[in-house]
């Protein structure tokens, strides 16, 4: 099983960045997914979640209306938009496979993959 986070960068305040995450070694259709995100000295958080079909999709309340997750699940990948990217967005981002619950899944597998950094400053 691979997580392969992309897509990260440094971008000012109110910019944009669209985060890949593409997967590997299991059936990624039969999945709901999830971006997790890790500030510098916080706990890992839940972002968004999407279900296996992309028929729904659930956020924190930090990035509900800025953030949005989407899937192509011909190409195993998972997506995550941001805009109006905020200081406190910064972290680096994960995404993981599950079974959505709120904003996150209960993780069907052990790994993570490497992460996307994400920094927002002027």
């Amino acid at each position: 099983v691979q997580f392969v986070e992309s897509g990260g960068g440094l971008v000012k305040p109110g910019g944009s960045l669209r985060l890949s995450c593409a997967v590997s070694g299991f059936t990624f259709s039969n999945y709901g997914m999830s971006w997790y995100r890790r500030a510098p000295g916080k706990e890992r958080e839940s972002v968004a979640s999407i279900t296996s079909t992309g028929g729904s999709t659930n956020y924190a309340d930090s990035v509900k209306g800025r953030f949005t997750i989407s899937r192509d699940n011909a190409k195993n990948t998972v997506y995550l938009q941001m805009n109006s990217l905020k200081p406190e967005d910064t972290a680096v981002y994960y995404c993981a496979a599950g079974v959505p619950r709120g904003s996150g899944v209960i993780r069907v597998f052990g790994s993570w993959g490497q992460g996307t950094q994400v920094t927002v400053s002027s």
